[in-house]
Order: structure tokens, then sequence, then C-alpha cells
């Protein structure tokens, strides 16, 4: 099989077309909703999900909701309010911060990190990640509490195994109440709930049960990242949202996917990803991305670690293209 740098290059017309009759199947005929309900983040992925919802549904049938919290990044709102505009959608916005608060989602998560680090109070700033050095060396992985104070001043905390669930278990209720408003919506209206997963995420679990993950059609879950960005300059997504580094926008820091999640940047991920569910020889692999076969052995190795720990996830899938 043959293999190159631009082999993720896709006809972006015809690619947008199938999606687009992929989601009017679904909703009009196989579900007979009267539209859909796209959770807008600020982000590239709901930016292409909402524009390719309004391409296949019409504007009137799509309603873009937003969800920001307490330690969400304010550009978030900013550029999702841009694309709503720029697609002439209803929108709603809910702030989420008084029932996360309900649910305790701040408190037990700073009980667990006042446990790693008593001098930690609301004042931080807070985000977890990996070690960026996936390719250079053999590892375990293990994520990094990053404290950032008032002034500035960084602490950095390796996680125990009870520390990461703590947080993480507390801080996925964000996703899962976004789930819940998306299908307030989507009840209130008959609309369908759109996921916004690319498959970038959705092969390593990169998304929350119940959370983003609780939709009822991933219409991009079959794109790479590098797609989507494909796809998002076809159909002339603004400028800001495509240039924005992708974030998962649940801690009070900046943290990118990469930082938190990935390792190494979508363009590499892609490829690799696209190598190894397609069993391209490793010499050629090494020749076309210049890494030598030991680093990409270990990334096919943090791949299979990822998708083994997140095989729940995958449990009750929506239907996906």
């Amino acid at each position: 099989m043959d293999f190159h740098k631009n082999i993720l290059d896709i006809n972006s017309e015809k690619e947008c077309e199938r999606i687009c009759e992929f989601i009017k199947e679904q909703v009009f005929t196989h579900f007979r909703r009267e539209g859909a309900v796209v959770g807008i983040s600020g982000g590239i992925d709901s930016a292409l999900t909402a524009a390719l919802s309004v391409r296949a549904l019409g504007k009137d049938k799509v309603l873009g909701v937003f969800l920001p919290e307490k330690e969400s990044n304010p550009i978030s709102l900013t550029y999702g309010e841009l694309l709503a505009k720029k697609l002439g959608i209803r929108t709603e916005k809910v702030d989420l911060t008084q029932a996360l608060e309900s649910l305790g989602c701040y408190k037990k998560r700073d009980e667990v990190i006042k446990k790693i680090s008593p001098a930690y109070d609301s004042s931080y700033k807070i985000k977890i990640g990996l070690p960026q050095d996936l390719l250079e060396r053999d590892r375990i992985n293990y994520f990094s509490l990053k404290m950032i104070s008032p002034k500035g001043e960084e602490k950095s905390f390796r996680l125990s195994k009870e520390g990461l669930l703590g947080i993480v278990a507390a801080t996925d209720m964000k996703q899962r109440s976004r789930m819940i408003q998306l299908y307030y919506y989507a009840e209130k209206y008959n609309y369908m709930v759109i996921g916004t997963t690319n498959l970038s995420e959705y092969a390593q679990g990169f998304y929350v049960k119940f959370g983003d993950g609780g939709v009822d059609l991933e219409p991009i879950a079959h794109l790479y990242k590098t797609q989507v960005y494909q796809l998002a300059k076809f159909l002339d997504i603004p400028e800001e949202i495509i240039k924005r580094v992708p974030s998962p926008d649940t801690f009070s820091a900046v943290v990118s996917d990469q930082e938190f999640f990935f390792c190494m940047p979508y363009d590499l991920l892609d490829l690799l990803l696209y190598a190894q569910e397609n069993k391209i020889p490793l010499s050629k692999v090494s020749q076309v991305l210049n890494l030598s076969e030991e680093q990409i052995i270990r990334a096919y190795r943090d791949f299979d670690q990822k998708r083994k720990a997140s095989i729940h996830l995958n449990q009750n899938a929506p239907n996906l293209l």
C-alpha cells in the first residue's frame, strides 16, 4: 500500500456532500427528527460539525448551544458566537457554573489537589498533562499536575493513580453536564444531538462516556484531525478558529490536546495512526516521516495502550458515518 505525507488529502467537496447526505438521512428519514443541536465550543471540530449540519439541514434547523462555566477560556465563547453569526443559526447559552458547584465538581477536584499541595487555593490556575518525550525514550505514561500562581509561578507534581482518577472523575462532570443541556434542547425541539469527535480522538478514546461521547450521531468520527482542517477551510470556517490551538478547555489553565493527551502534533499523529491501521511497513513509515523504527514502535505502543484503556467507551456507540 502506498504511503506518503499527503496520503490523508481528501476531495473536500465530495466528502462534504457525503457527510451532509448522512446527516440529512439520519435526522430527517431514519430518526424522523426536525433538526439538530450542536454544542459549540469555539474549537474547530464543533465549528465544522455545525457548518456541515447547516449545509445538510438548513440554518433554521440547527441550534447552537454555548456551555461555558467559570473556568472556560473566554475566547471559546467569543469564537463560538463568531461562528454562529457567520452561519446564521439560532443559539442558546447556558452557564454551567452553578450546576457544577451543586454537583461538587470544583470542590471534589480541589480536595484532591489540596492533598497533593496544601498551598493550593482558588487563586491558582491548574491543568494536567503527559510528558512530551514519547518518541524519544521508552517510558510509562504518567500525568503531572501543574499549578500556576497569580504571580505566574509554576509548580509541577507527578500524580499518583489515585490523584489522577480523582481529578479526572470530578472534571468529567463538565462534559456530562454539557450533555444534559444538549439533550434538553434536543427533546424540546424534537432535534438530534450531533457529536463533534474526530477519528484521531475516537481511535484513542479522547472523549468522555456520557459526556461529549453522549450523542446521537458522529458525522466526523471517520475524519482525521488534519482532514477536519481541510474541510473547515473548504467551508470557510473563521480563520481565528482554524488557527486556534486545539484544547479540551476543561481546566482553569490553558492546556493543548497535545500536552494533555496525544504527546505529538496532529499532522504527525494522524499519519502514524493511518500507517498502523493500514499495516504500512516500518521501513516505509520511517523513510517518509524521518523517524527511526524505534520511535514508530514507541508511538504504536502508546496508541495500543490508549485503545485498551478506553475500550469501554465504545459500548453503546452512536451512529457513525
